[in-house]
């Protein structure tokens, strides 16, 4: 009988929802237990469990990032799987909502009624702007469809893969161009950085990139910190060669005080706060994927240990 361990920080609240699904043949465990065989959480208590876990066959985690099980000393002979399919929702109202803050000129707005001033300039629509996603996995084709209901271009900078159907041009780093990517982010109006946490994504967002985007783009990085070059994006915005930029994701997390980030002109910090793990979300995840796991089935959401994805 398969003996899952839950590592989250509401232990209680995952083992209500899993039994609740009256899954077949599993034992639950919310204090550790060294011969459980599946293991369900987050990423950095499973980190901290699976030097001692010593029959491990399968890890779900409760994120998309699984960076910090990537470690070669961490390796061993078992199946991990992500969250996947369950962020898109929560992006696309992030993302979505920071783009229509600036283009609806909500701060300048407020700013106007504070000091008594009728301000009744013209923002403009997000239909007919392009949106560049760097990085198209699930979270990336959500806020691609996302897009389509604003009427925007939408194109796509990917390894290889030209899954969604909702990207109207997709860009790759094996294309005969000399530089596919300055060719992808030169016509846009927003970039979005939805990428994992590897060695190819390291400050991929660099002087380089920041310099090709239109001066009025604006980036949010969703993503993982590595990916945007910090001092190159600090000069971007003091010397507005950049509208603005979120981020909700940076490296390190959390800041320290002496980042400059915390006093950059036109960039706003959210704290990676746009898409959180909710229990039921993740609980269903689960459930999902155990029902597979006990037919012998192969998983969704399986990870390539040689990706990092």
């Amino acid at each position: 009988m398969p003996k899952l361990l839950i590592l989250t920080q509401e232990p209680k609240e995952y083992l209500n929802l899993i039994q609740q699904a009256d899954l077949p043949n599993l034992e639950i465990f919310t204090e550790f237990n060294a011969d459980c065989d599946v293991v369900f959480g987050d990423t950095l208590r499973i980190k901290e469990a699976l030097p001692r876990l010593t029959n491990l066959k399968w890890v779900q985690t409760t994120s998309a990032g699984v960076e910090r099980l990537m470690e070669p000393a961490l390796r061993r002979d078992y199946t991990l799987t992500n969250a996947r399919d369950v962020f898109g929702e929560s992006m696309s109202e992030y993302v979505f909502g920071y783009m229509l803050y600036y283009k609806k000129r909500i701060m300048e707005r407020q700013h106007a009624q504070q000091n008594k001033q009728w301000d009744n300039a013209d923002g403009g629509v997000l239909r007919g702007k392009t949106l560049g996603l760097l990085g198209v996995g699930s979270i990336g084709a959500h806020l691609a469809m996302t897009a389509k209901h604003f009427r925007m271009n939408v194109w796509g900078y990917t390894r290889n893969s030209e899954t969604s159907s909702h990207v109207d041009k997709y860009f790759h780093p094996s294309t005969l161009e000399s530089d596919s990517l300055l060719s992808f982010a030169k016509g846009l109006d927003y970039l979005v950085v939805v990428l994992p946490k590897t060695d190819g994504t390291t400050k991929i967002v660099d002087a380089n990139l920041l310099n090709t985007l239109p001066p009025h783009a604006l980036l949010v990085n969703v993503g993982r910190g590595n990916a945007v070059d910090e001092s190159a994006l600090v000069n971007a915005l003091t010397q507005n060669k950049l509208a603005a930029a979120v981020l909700d994701v940076t490296e390190p997390e959390p800041l320290p005080q002496t980042h400059p980030f915390w006093t950059t002109p036109n960039l706003l910090l959210t704290f990676h706060t746009s898409a959180l793990s909710y229990p039921d979300d993740m609980a269903r995840l689960f459930i999902e994927n155990y029902r597979l796991y006990a037919e012998g089935k192969p998983l969704k959401y399986q990870v390539d240990f040689e990706r990092g994805y």
